[in-house]
């Protein structure tokens, strides 16, 4: 059987190919949307947003060895879009084992490390929230786009982005509502019958209301109804004085976390 970590790391870069297919192409070139495969690694990069969530590359050194020299292809790459902030994603078992001595003496520094998360079939868990989950069509994608995008660092434009996944037929969007209004969302992407569970986020007005775990539950129930047994998502590890809302509920949920994927970044300018 396939290596866990290897499906994994598989299933989220077809959630981030997804995620671009889902511009337009008038929109792709506003943000300056480029997704390229450098070496084994697939470069995300959007030139006029900042985020890391976009602006990271995935999959070095884990389909096979790759050469040092494809880290500066790739920092190349984001450089000539002009982007200054970035994610070099490393596996703990990417190839060569020298990769992240490479990033070190290239002057990349590292940031604060992924954590890759793994659920099982176990029924979905309760959870209690007096907002109402909704799967959500066409009608809210302006308001999903707008709560994920804001909260993870978008602009107006790469929160239009987001709306679009509305439009993709392996994504499903879930939004939690006080009433009518729109509080929170988080999405579902499922392939080959893996689920990916991403862009959960929460309007500040609405938080520590549940939710988020509201949300993790419908998901989880719908990714076993489509069939997955087994499911993934991610978030930053634990830091001092941050007080990791998303690490809890994850863990809540049924998840348990697998492995660690540091990250590079150039230094942060003064």
């Amino acid at each position: 059987m396939e290596d866990f970590s290897l499906q994994a790391e598989r299933l989220e870069r077809a959630a981030l190919s997804d995620l671009h297919a889902a511009a337009p192409e008038d929109l792709r070139h506003r943000l300056g949307l480029e997704l390229k495969t450098i070496g084994t690694a697939l470069a995300s990069v959007s030139a006029k947003d900042p985020s890391i969530v976009v602006n990271r590359t995935i999959g070095l050194g884990i389909e096979a060895a790759d050469e040092p020299a494809t880290i500066e292809q790739v920092r190349d790459v984001y450089e000539n879009a002009g982007v200054r902030r970035f994610f070099f994603h490393l596996h703990p078992d990417a190839q060569p084992a020298s990769l992240g001595d490479v990033m070190d003496q290239s002057g990349l520094v590292q940031a604060r490390g992924w954590i890759k998360f793994r659920r099982g079939a176990e029924p979905a868990p309760k959870a209690s929230s007096d907002l109402e989950v909704r799967r959500i069509g066409p009608e809210h994608a302006e308001d999903f786009g707008r709560i994920a995008g804001t909260n993870f660092g978008l602009s107006e434009e790469g929160c239009a982005w987001l709306a679009g996944l509305v439009h993709r037929p392996r994504w499903q969007l879930y939004m939690t509502f006080d009433g009518q209004t729109p509080a929170g969302t988080g999405a579902l992407f499922i392939d080959q019958g893996m689920a990916w569970l991403d862009w959960g986020a929460t309007d500040p007005q609405y938080r520590q209301r549940g939710g988020q775990s509201a949300l993790l539950s419908r998901r989880i129930a719908e990714a076993l109804a489509a069939g997955c047994r087994t499911m993934v998502t991610a978030t930053g590890e634990e830091v001092e004085g941050d007080p990791q809302h998303s690490f809890k509920n994850i863990l809540k949920a049924g998840f348990q976390p697998v492995y660690l994927r540091r990250n590079f970044a150039p230094p942060t300018q003064a």
